[in-house]
């Protein structure tokens, strides 16, 4: 007989997978498969793997296929720890961090040591997809989304979170956590200081830990840097209320490897390090990201032609959205554009986003509704911009075909 719990986990698969899956399935090809689908929907980069290919050659010693600890081998906790200090401006402890398969599990993790069943975590809205899963079905909590506004291209805003977690007080719930992706997901916004610094302020005067999803953090190529929750001239006194993610999907565009780093709040550091005997990467992947860290040089380089790649990417599908009339909102970091197709919807409702999205799937290319990511109204989607540009600009043409206005459309 199956549990009741994995008969919910098994009912609510998330439709980003659902998507991605269906799309990778049967993928376009100009020649060999011109009307397959075109993923624009999930957020992999593949514009670094011509660098990465030479790269991925370490020697393997027979310690690398033995046991390590489960939270992490020592070298790699260490040559995180290296490139992470420069990445948050000061020394890090590699005793601090946790190593995962994925960033899926460290926010997993984050949310289980840091909540109850039934405790309420607190997102800015709209928010990554998998946020739905990712912090609540092995935690028990749920999600309660703060709304921020299309008029400033969903900023965060403090006061509404401010005000969310009062009036769910005053409802009698029990809010334990705010969780944010900074570079923020799906819209790309890069957080500044000061408006870091007020939400810890905030979540200090709640009693609350913050988590902070920082996997795109070496992904901004616009004029603002990415500035981390646990940089000195954010943080203050609130490390001990602090959890932040990390990984190697986003900045090094190795999503397949699936190796998270969390680093939680040291008072929950040993349950943190506890949960991740569930969720250990192998020790010859280990082996393989050391080498891959050791040339401080070749990491700082990487990293910058990532950036370079991914402005250049978002610069030629904005253009390509902006000469189809496809409003979006101008992202300065990460791999997706936030699109505004309220203006194609045949009515202002989830479902005529709903149905327009369908409109999208049978042209055979994959974006993702603003639904599946808590968008505080219909017509938003997310398009995903690190593939190869000839896919972007296919992708881009079957979309603008697929949500052109009717002559009937209001």
């Amino acid at each position: 007989m199956t549990s009741r719990a994995a008969a919910r986990l098994a009912a609510g698969a998330p439709v980003i997978a659902t998507a991605h899956f269906e799309a990778e399935a049967d993928p376009f090809h100009p020649v060999d498969n011109p009307s397959g689908h075109v993923n624009l929907g999930t957020a992999e980069n593949r514009l670094l793997e011509d660098v990465l290919q030479p790269l991925l050659t370490a020697r393997r010693t027979p310690v690398d296929t033995r046991y390590g600890l489960p939270h992490g081998t020592a070298p790699l906790r260490a040559a995180v720890a290296r490139l992470l200090g420069g990445t948050w401006h000061a020394p890090v402890d590699p005793d601090d961090l946790v190593i995962t398969a994925g960033a899926t599990a460290a926010l997993d993790i984050a949310a289980t040591v840091t909540c109850d069943p039934g405790d309420v975590i607190v997102v800015p809205a709209p928010y990554y997809s998998a946020f739905a899963g990712d912090l609540t079905d092995r935690s028990g909590a749920r999600l309660a989304p703060a709304p921020m506004s299309p008029d400033t291209g969903f900023a965060l805003d403090v006061d509404v979170i401010d005000r969310t977690v009062r009036e769910l007080r005053r409802q009698g719930e029990t809010v334990r956590a705010v969780a944010l992706s900074s570079p923020a997901n799906p819209h790309g916004a890069v957080y500044p200081a000061p408006v870091l610094r007020d939400l810890l302020r905030v979540a200090a005067e709640h009693d609350l830990d913050v988590i902070s999803d920082e996997i795109h953090a070496h992904c901004a190529f616009g004029p603002e840097p990415f500035v981390s929750v646990l940089d000195p001239a954010v943080l203050g006194p609130h490390a001990d209320r602090v959890h932040v993610i990390w990984g190697f999907a986003k900045d090094f565009g190795l999503s397949g490897l699936k190796v998270g780093v969390l680093r939680p709040a040291r008072p929950t550091r040993d349950a943190a390090r506890a949960l991740a005997y569930f969720a250990t990467v192998s020790t010859d992947t280990q082996a393989l990201l050391c080498d891959l860290l050791s040339d401080g040089e070749r990491v700082s380089a990487l990293l910058a032609e990532n950036g370079r790649r991914l402005g250049g990417s978002h610069a030629h599908a904005s253009a390509l959205l902006t000469a189809h009339g496809i409003r979006h909102v101008p992202a300065s970091a990460g791999l997706s554009i936030w699109l505004d197709l309220r203006d194609r919807l045949d009515e202002p409702t989830f479902a005529a986003e709903d149905r327009l999205w369908r409109r999208t799937r049978a042209a055979r290319v994959n974006v993702l509704p603003g639904s599946a990511f808590g968008a505080p109204g219909p017509g938003w989607f997310r398009l995903c911009h690190a593939v190869p540009a000839d896919l972007v600009t296919t992708g881009i043409d079957r979309l603008a075909t697929a949500t052109a206005p009717s002559r009937s459309t209001p």
